[in-house]
């Protein structure tokens, strides 16, 4: 009981700061450095999601936009095509009080996390026979797929892509409080799974699969299980994604998009939430920011930012953590460490 009591007191704990936090963003923070600091946010939930299928289980997935595509039109058409229909039916669904701009962005949600966990249950089975550079293949080819179908699909605008979409993110100043909540609960569920029994099933599928299917592992459920949930979190990303920006188009979840998150993964550590978080910050922000503090670099900025990935790669090839994390343990091992320093240096 005391643990739930623990738990409830936390997760109040977090919406009251996000809360907060966003309010105070949205009100004094610079606009063109809170766009920056939301597609942080978006690229944050992007590589951790991915790197639950990379990463820790050790698959290797290059088509991660295709996911964030699917959640984002699937979300759209909820608030765009399918809603309307339903709000004659059900007066709750109207927007534009907090109640329901809250609801119906929930529900677009969870359409879109679902619609992507379907695609990646089925782009996860044949992980079950092919690995490695293969499954890249075929994950990147599904990508394009989807961006293919919905370039010819006219019902969700075709090459014009779908516009209009309502402000619901951003609605009632909560634009960082739900990319940030969606942020939290992707770390939380990555470092969560890391310390559980099931986690370490994860982790021997990504060491050795033949070994772990000696040991009684369902390497079968694993792998399918990383791609459905990397996949959902991917098409919430989307969602968000498209009710923040109110316009969406296929462009906008090409190949380059996919090689970025993967990119994102590698450069801070496949198997690290916390190498992830920075990658993708990393890669987000550094090119905007070299655009708006340093304007005279604003034209060499790609250049700058391409030689600092080169040099990154080259004198940390296992990425920024490698399979290491930041969390409590870090920060108590260095409170242990600055107590011993004035008694040693005292002795």
């Amino acid at each position: 009981m005391r643990w739930l009591a623990g738990k409830v007191v936390s997760a109040l704990a977090v919406l009251a700061t996000l809360s907060v936090a966003s309010t105070l963003l949205t009100r004094y923070m610079d606009t063109y450095y809170f766009v920056v600091l939301i597609q942080c946010g978006i690229a944050i939930t992007l590589a951790v999601s991915l790197n639950l299928i990379n990463g820790i289980t050790g698959q290797f997935s290059i088509g991660h936009a295709g996911f964030y595509a699917i959640g984002a039109y699937v979300g759209a058409a909820w608030t765009v095509l399918w809603r309307p229909a339903l709000v004659g039916l059900f007066p709750v669904l109207e927007i534009g009080t907090l109640s329901g701009d809250a609801l119906n962005l929930c529900l677009a949600v969870v359409l879109g996390a679902v619609a992507a966990g379907i695609a990646g249950f089925v782009v996860g089975l044949p992980s079950l026979r092919l690995r490695g550079d293969y499954l890249a293949i075929l994950t990147l080819g599904f990508g394009e797929v989807i961006r293919v179908v919905l370039l010819n699909l006219d019902s969700v605008g075709g090459a014009r892509g779908l516009s209009g979409i309502p402000t619901l993110v951003s609605a009632h100043e909560l634009a960082v409080f739900w990319v940030f909540l969606l942020v939290v609960a992707v770390v939380a569920l990555s470092r969560n799974l890391m310390r559980t029994v099931r986690g370490l099933t994860w982790l021997a599928v990504r060491e050795d699969e033949i070994a772990a299917e000696a040991m009684g592992v369902g390497t079968t459920s694993v792998k399918v299980t990383a791609f459905i949930i990397g996949s959902g979190f991917a098409g919430a990303a989307g969602v968000l994604y498209a009710h923040y920006f109110t316009g969406i188009s296929p462009d906008v979840f090409g190949m380059d998009v996919s090689i970025i998150i993967t990119t994102m993964v590698v450069l801070g550590g496949s198997g690290s939430v916390t190498g992830s978080i920075l990658a993708a910050s990393l890669l987000t922000a550094t090119p905007e920011l070299l655009r708006g503090l340093v304007p005279m670099l604003k034209d060499y900025r790609l250049v700058i930012f391409s030689t600092m990935l080169v040099v990154v790669m080259l004198t940390r090839p296992q990425g920024l953590f490698g399979h290491g994390e930041i969390g409590y343990a870090t920060a108590r091992g260095l409170l242990r460490r600055l107590r011993r320093a004035p008694s040693s240096a005292g002795g």
